[in-house]
C-alpha cells in the first residue's frame, strides 16, 4: 500500500510540474475526487488563495445531486464551478486532474466545465 501511495504522489506531481510550464500564469482547476464525492478549486498558485469552489457537500448541491460519487454529480460540479469562475471574471484555466485518469467522473467533470464556458 506504501507502494501505491508513492506512485499517486508520483503521478500528482509529473502533473503538476507539466501544468507549471505549460500554465503560463492561468488559475489552476484542480479536482479532487473520494469514493463519495467531488471537489473542485479554482486556485491562484501566485498569490497563494482560492478563486472559486464548488463541492458535491455545498448546501445548495446536496438537493440537485444525491450521491457525489457518480457522473451525474460530477458533471452537476464542473457545471457549478464554471458558473462560479464566471462570476469571478475567470474564463481560462489549466485543468490539474491531480494524478487522476482522464476518465470516467474527471472526464464527465471536465466536459460539463468545458460546455458552461470555462477554456482550458
Amino acid at each position: 500500500m506504501k507502494d501505491a501511495r508513492r506512485l499517486a504522489i508520483r503521478r500528482k506531481n509529473r502533473n503538476r510540474r507539466r501544468l507549471r510550464k505549460v500554465g503560463t500564469g492561468r488559475l489552476r482547476l484542480c479536482v479532487f475526487r473520494s469514493h463519495q464525492n467531488i471537489y473542485a478549486q479554482i486556485i491562484d498558485d501566485v498569490a497563494g488563495h482560492t478563486v472559486a469552489s464548488a463541492s458535491s457537500l455545498d448546501k445548495d448541491m446536496r438537493d440537485v445531486v444525491k450521491n457525489g460519487g457518480t457522473k451525474d454529480a460530477a458533471v452537476e460540479i464542473g457545471k457549478k464551478i464554471a458558473e462560479r469562475a464566471k462570476a469571478a471574471g475567470v474564463d481560462k484555466v489549466v485543468f490539474d486532474r491531480g494524478g487522476y485518469l482522464f476518465h470516467g467522473r474527471v472526464k464527465a467533470f471536465a466536459d460539463a466545465a468545458r460546455e458552461a464556458g470555462l477554456t482550458f
